[in-house]
């Protein structure tokens, strides 16, 4: 088996060489393109079977400075992605003061990850049939556009409006991030790639509370968006000057426009919207807006269901041609590794976004300093994902990182579960999908599933935290604070209720909201608890042993 390795460049050459080779990246990727063997996996996740094989040759991969400039482009895109996420949490009491909008913070991170997951499985098809750069140039745009109409936004709606069009474009972000990161790097050299990215792109989370903070307290909160536009714009322009490989063949065959839309499963991706959209609504409407019994919720649930009905039907037709295909789903190893991204990242979003809510509304800190009390956990996070990826890339192994991971986080859950107002201060599932998904052209499809895992997971488990919180908030006040309406604290806002309750009410208001926060966090314990027990079902495979061959004809 003989590597073949892209030359070494220079890094003076010149960037219109790079232009001039996009041009035909069609034809050269018809003649160079490789695929993995078509090695499966059993529903099992236990067995291989492998395929005769014949000639075996190595995938091109990317080298010297062209590497570091592409690693340094979607590393860029995956820190602006992450100080988006992060600056809105310490910003979301400011902004429910200024739109009297406290029952809607949970749709200000939901609606961003709903519209991420709603398109994250379409975003895995549309790397695989059309240009890796130009839709990422697409999907940077696209969050830009978002941004830039939450910075404008001038009511709740419109603000929620422009983080859903955000999440349309990071959905297209993550998952085109980790298809380059694939087509540039060998398997046994991508942990230490992403913990690599992974480490400094968290720079954003560690940042972000810091920086939404200091913008919220001192400045306006609109900044916290304002700030996305240079960077997005760098980073189309970068993207745009240097040739990014494409993971696949992208043929250059004319086709119709039902024939494309069908080749991205459209149909698919326009049953499961609205299904995963009515559902959200109705946890989010559920004892806020409307009584759980009332004619909308059970006709959002009813409609959920039902279009969930036509949606699995319609999937499994469609086979491996569908927008979340069943021979994935089917694998033990694709589908604990999802349901370990499902869950670990629901308990994550819901520990950013309700911790910063803590800190505020129970301890009354400043915004900046309720960034600087997130910081400890976001260190840790960072520097861990360094260390981890420098040992599976050594040792080979990713089980063991993910069942520590799955333990630490529900301990940590259940620790902040006890805070009260006088508490004093105080991911390698990626890789193994890439080891499981035997087709190189299926590897865009199988990172939309992770990233899809993650983000379903956070809209969902959000919403269900943000209803657990309000019908929480509704019972502890009839408690502490009897006399103090939770429609009044609704309004309000997480820093303002202060300023519109009886002095002799503020105390029994604080320990309403702490209360109800708690609740919250067991919710995110759960999800440690689901976290660590899927990730046995991950496989205790070597990432060395994977091989990658030429298909039989």
């Amino acid at each position: 088996m003989e590597k073949i390795e892209s030359h070494h460049e220079s890094p003076k050459a010149d960037l219109t060489s790079d232009l001039k080779a996009e041009e035909h990246s069609l034809e050269a990727n018809d003649e160079k393109s490789r695929e993995f063997a078509t090695t499966s996996v059993d529903s099992g996740g236990d067995n291989v079977k492998k395929t005769k094989e014949p000639e075996v040759e190595e995938w091109e991969y990317v080298t010297g400075f062209k590497l570091v400039a592409v690693i340094s482009v979607i590393t860029l895109a995956c820190f602006i992605l992450l100080l988006d996420t992060s600056i809105v949490a310490t910003a979301i009491p400011k902004i429910t003061v200024d739109f009297h909008s406290l029952n809607d913070v949970g749709w200000y991170g939901s609606s961003y990850l709903l519209a991420t997951c709603a398109l994250t499985p379409m975003s895995g098809k549309i790397y695989a049939r059309f240009s890796t750069k130009y839709m990422y140039m697409c999907f940077t745009a696209l969050f830009s556009l978002g941004s830039l109409i939450c910075a404008l936004s001038n009511s709740s709606n419109m603000f929620i409006v422009g983080r859903a069009i955000a999440g349309i474009g990071g959905s297209g972000l993550i998952n085109g991030s980790l298809t380059i990161l694939s087509a540039c790097v060998p398997l046994e050299k991508r942990p230490v790639y992403m913990g690599f990215l992974m480490s400094f792109a968290q720079l954003g989370i560690m940042l972000g509370p810091l920086i939404g903070g200091a913008l919220t307290e001192h400045a306006t909160w609109r900044w916290c968006f304002w700030i996305n536009l240079p960077p997005s714009a760098l980073t189309i322009l970068i993207i745009f000057l240097i040739h990014v490989p494409d993971q696949t063949a992208k043929r250059a065959e004319r086709t119709s426009i039902i024939d494309t839309l069908m080749l991205l499963d459209v149909p698919g991706f326009l049953l499961f919207a609205p299904t995963s959209i009515m559902f959200l609504l109705a946890l989010e409407w559920g004892g806020t807006k409307y009584p759980w019994g009332s004619a909308t919720i059970i006709g959002l649930f009813c409609g959920a269901a039902g279009n969930l009905a036509i949606f699995m039907a319609w999937e499994y037709k469609r086979g491996d041609d569908a927008m979340i295909p069943w021979s994935m789903i089917r694998q033990k190893v694709v589908a604990c590794s999802c349901g370990v991204n499902f869950f670990f990242f629901a308990g994550q979003i819901i520990l950013s976004y309700y911790l910063a809510q803590y800190f505020q509304a129970v301890r009354g800190v400043s915004p900046t300093l309720s960034g600087v009390y997130l910081l400890p956990g976001i260190m840790s996070q960072m520097v861990l994902a360094i260390v981890s990826g420098v040992l599976v890339s050594k040792l080979g192994y990713y089980l063991p990182w993910s069942v520590a991971s799955g333990v630490l986080a529900t301990i940590s859950y259940g620790l902040i579960s006890t805070f009260d107002p006088d508490s004093s201060t105080g991911m390698w599932a990626l890789l193994a999908i890439q080891n499981s998904v035997p087709q190189q052209d299926k590897i865009p499809i199988g990172m939309a599933l992770v990233t899809f895992s993650q983000m379903f997971g956070g809209a969902l488990f959000l919403s269900f935290a943000q209803t657990g919180f309000s019908s929480a908030m509704q019972n502890t006040l009839k408690e502490f604070a009897p006399e103090v309406s939770a429609s009044t604290i609704a309004n309000a806002g997480a820093l303002g209720f202060r300023a519109v309750v009886p002095p002799s009410s503020v105390a029994g208001v604080i320990q309403a909201y702490n209360n109800s926060i708690n609740q919250v966090f067991y919710i995110a314990a759960g999800c440690g608890v689901g976290s660590f027990l899927l990730s046995f079902g991950m496989g205790m495979k070597s990432i060395k042993k994977a091989k990658v061959v030429e298909p039989a004809a």
